[in-house]
């Protein structure tokens, strides 16, 4: 194939010089097929394989990856053959060449069977449409890498976002998140698209019609929205929000955050959300926010208090004052030990109830078949049980974090009263805890051992002092009365009192 220049001189020397093509060839050195070519055209032709390339190494096994790429239409879309997997099948049958050549090979049959997805462009009005979904990312929470679960919601006229991360993908994870939502959009749209997700559909029936869980209407009845459900397999009918999983994998969450919780892992979310609103997307006259402020006025007004996001069951307090969930154990006071409770279960937290009173919450622990432990629900046993106080199972996880000086006040305690009335004082400064601050109660017990009152009224004395120390007296001013200057205190004569005591 010649280049374009040389059928640039072929067509100049033939229609400008009005030479033969006799001449041109010879001239030029082109053969008279070349230069008839060039006359008729001045565009260069392209270039056709006639015959499929040898593939030496690969040829032999071309009609095994066929068969799989055929099977591969058979199979469920989410199990089907990948690249790796058709090459490691033909690797076990002899093939020794690159896995590169493999994937290559995939890719142009793929193309010559598949067409480009083709979509509609969509146009929404404001307080009307939003989509949700949820994602996966990574994170560092508390030292540990973790995978944590993205919830999403988009309004689709302003591209407004909200992002928020959760460690499971739970019903009431899928409710809390809205209720942000919406508090961050300042309403509640009108009509909110989704998946079929199992928070919202029970079953999916013929064409878009769902059975939907009986805590999902609730929750759309409360806040009066309609909800639209994809068809199967179709999520470019929720595009945006699509969108905006991989968005905001990109662009929030990398570098990989590092952070002590999810608290604080949600903060910077919100943050990037908020930070987020400054963009102007590609083709709109606005940015986000201020195309948010034009959408807020047609959301649909928040209600008068938020719904309860949280799953509730009752149960059984066990033998060691604890009740079960998901697996997990969770104390109870000891002294609120009623038989039958009620388990509030929220995303971060679960409350136990007696009646209408929360009598313990903890932190939601998502492992398997753990004890959640509050050592302070225990102390009333331990008073009762002095004896129990070393091998009690919470104060022994307690005690691989606490202050050293509550061993050392243990210790004088047991020495000073024995036969259990020492333990059953350092459970009564344990208990200052129920009420005050781990860091001030270990701080009073730092002095109170070192003012010499090792006991729980001196912890408890030291403790009020260090909560309102009060204003500080200042010295009194001496100078009109000179001759006092050099009066000072009397030690006192403790001998009186060692007369007094002994009658003397």
């Amino acid at each position: 194939m010649i280049k374009v220049e040389d059928r640039e001189r072929i067509r100049r020397a033939y229609f400008k010089e009005k030479k033969s093509q006799r001449q041109i060839a010879r001239e030029l050195g082109h053969s008279r097929k070349t230069v008839r070519k060039a006359i008729e055209s001045a565009e260069p032709g392209k270039y056709t394989l006639r015959k499929e390339r040898s593939a030496p190494v690969l040829g032999a096994y071309k009609a095994r990856i066929d068969e799989l790429l055929e099977e591969n239409e058979r199979l469920p879309r989410k199990q089907r053959y990948t690249g790796y997997g058709i090459y490691k099948d033909i690797q076990g049958k002899g093939y020794s060449g690159a896995e590169s050549t493999v994937r290559g090979y995939i890719a142009q049959r793929r193309g010559e069977k598949k067409k480009r997805k083709v979509y509609i462009p969509l146009e929404f009005d404001p307080g009307t449409d939003a989509q949700v979904d949820w994602g996966e990312a990574i994170a560092v929470i508390g030292s540990k890498q973790v995978t944590v679960q993205i919830f999403l919601m988009r309004l689709c006229y302003s591209r407004k976002l909200f992002v928020r991360a959760y460690p499971r993908q739970k019903q009431e994870a899928f409710f809390e998140g809205h209720v942000k939502a919406f508090q961050h959009f300042g309403g509640v749209p009108r009509r909110i698209a989704y998946d079929n997700l199992k928070a919202a559909v029970l079953r999916v029936l013929e064409g878009r019609n769902r059975q939907e869980q009986e805590r999902f209407v609730v929750f759309r009845s409360h806040y009066l929205f309609d909800s639209r459900f994809c068809t199967p397999g179709q999520g470019h009918e929720k595009g945006r929000v699509e969108d905006a999983v991989g968005f905001s994998r990109r662009n929030f969450m990398v570098p990989v955050p590092e952070v002590g919780s999810y608290e604080e892992l949600n903060d910077q979310l919100l943050s990037a959300c908020e930070a987020d609103d400054r963009r102007r997307v590609d083709r709109q006259k606005t940015t986000i926010g201020e195309a948010w402020e034009v959408e807020r006025a047609h959301l649909l007004p928040l209600p008068g208090r938020d719904f309860e996001c949280c799953v509730s069951r009752a149960v059984t307090l066990n033998r060691y004052s604890q009740v079960e969930f998901e697996t997990n154990r969770y104390s109870v006071p000891a002294d609120k030990a009623y038989r039958n409770l009620v388990v509030k279960a929220y995303p971060f937290r679960i409350d136990v109830l007696y009646l209408d009173d929360v009598i313990a919450s903890h932190h939601r622990c998502y492992d398997k078949k753990q004890d959640v432990l509050d050592p302070l629900h225990y102390l009333p046993l331990l008073d009762q049980r002095p004896g129990a106080l070393e091998h009690a199972k919470p104060i022994r996880r307690w005690r691989e974090g606490w202050s050293p000086a509550y061993e050392r006040l243990l210790d004088r305690l047991r020495t000073q009263w024995p036969n259990g009335r020492g333990v059953r004082e350092f459970v009564r400064i344990l208990r200052l805890h129920r009420d005050h601050p781990g860091d001030l109660v270990a701080q009073a017990v730092e002095e109170a051992l070192s003012h010499g009152c090792a006991h729980a009224d001196g912890v408890e004395l030291c403790l009020r002092q260090l909560e309102d120390p009060g204003e500080p007296i200042a010295p009194m001013d001496l100078t009109r009365w000179p001759e006092l200057m050099d009066v000072s205190a009397q030690s006192p004569d403790l001998e009186r009192y060692d007369r007094l005591l002994g009658g003397v």
